[in-house]
């Protein structure tokens, strides 16, 4: 029978080792641009051979290490496990890496499942983010986050903002820009953080939107219509810098939908109270 305890200190020792080895292999890429072949899935939503390359690197070192786990990837795929699932992508921010902006990164990020033994012998009761892992190769920052544990910056540990409110926070945020379904729901928090806060950034890798708020960087962050693999190793990182990070409809345990909102437990809160009047009601990712 399949061991429901999880080796948790081998398994982040095998995303750091694999998100260096992802990073290798785009910052190879990232001088040689014009050689790329790049492929569009859908509009605005581009992939080409160094996500391709990266994100094998990444599934070679995990199955590895770490065959009884599951794993999905952005590009190819792939099926959780009882135990726990890794969620892999090789490079967030992809249209900034191919118009030659330094502001992308490797995200990887292990969620235990429920039943799953991760301190002592009580089972987890739900799914749970456990290990994040997020690669900056541009400034080569590396930040880590362990469940009940804590989060780092190269091996130092990190703590959100002590801001006290959005009036005094910047806010990191992302514009809809593959699907504009939620649009409409979306632009009226914009609106409203650029009227009540220090000001909005919109760098365009969630992943280390989310870094930045466990890091302090950012007071705040949200966006709408995102990935489970964009926002599953951040929000280890922001709730182990002693913040929070949620799905935006409070259905689900971990922002699995792609609506996420983070912060500290002051910004969190005033920004969730923000976003909740102008949005319209979905049905939790988990129970489809």
């Amino acid at each position: 029978m399949q061991s429901l305890r999880l080796p948790l200190s081998d398994c982040l020792d095998a995303a750091v080792t694999a998100a260096h080895a992802a990073a290798a292999i785009l910052q190879a890429y990232a001088h040689n641009r014009g050689d790329l072949v790049i492929d569009t899935k859908t509009r605005n939503d581009l992939v080409s051979q160094a996500d391709r390359e990266a994100e094998q690197a990444i599934i070679d070192i995990l199955l590895e290490r770490t065959p009884q786990l599951g794993i999905v990837a952005e590009e190819s795929g792939g099926k959780a496990s009882d135990i726990a699932t890794w969620y892999i992508d090789p490079l967030d921010g992809t249209t900034n890496f191919l118009h030659g902006i330094p502001q992308y990164a490797v995200s990887i990020a292990l969620i235990a499942h429920a039943g799953a033994l991760i301190n002592g012998d009580q089972p987890l009761d739900r799914d749970t983010p456990v290990i994040g892992v997020v690669y900056d190769p541009n400034r080569e920052e590396l930040f880590t986050g362990l469940h009940g544990v804590g989060a780092w910056l190269n091996g130092r540990r990190i703590q959100c903002s002590r801001a006290a409110s959005l009036a005094e926070s910047v806010v990191g945020t992302g514009f809809p820009f593959r699907d504009f379904s939620f649009a409409d729901e979306y632009m009226p928090t914009l609106h409203h953080a650029i009227r009540h806060t220090r000001g909005v950034r919109r760098h365009g890798a969630a992943a280390l939107d989310l870094a930045w708020v466990a890091c302090g960087r950012y007071d705040a962050y949200w966006e709408m219509g995102l990935a489970p693999w964009d926002v599953a190793a951040g929000t280890v990182l922001v709730r182990e810098a002693g913040g929070i990070c949620e799905d935006i409809f409070h259905a689900d345990p971990w922002p699995i939908g792609g609506y996420v909102y983070a912060g500290n437990t002051n910004t969190a809160t005033e920004l969730d109270a923000m976003i909740q009047p102008h949005m319209k009601p979905r049905q939790s990712r988990s129970s489809q």
